[in-house]
């Protein structure tokens, strides 16, 4: 989790020159937040994933597009 989250940081700030305004959640945790302002990441462990279930917490937002 900690390689991904830093592969994360380090594309987007070589990449787009966006940097985190705060991370949250390692080395120790199983469950890293990364919150980029417009976009909140979660990195999650596998068995985290299955205890949180922040899809069904969020099922009914509205869904959108993004232009890539």
């Amino acid at each position: 989790m900690k390689a991904i989250a830093g592969e994360l940081h380090d594309r987007l700030k070589l990449d787009h020159g966006v940097t985190p305004m705060a991370i949250d959640g390692y080395p120790t945790s199983q469950w890293v937040v990364a919150d980029y302002s417009d976009v909140i990441v979660h990195i999650f462990h596998k068995d985290k994933r299955a205890l949180y279930s922040l899809e069904d917490l969020w099922s009914d937002a509205p869904r959108l597009k993004l232009k890539l």
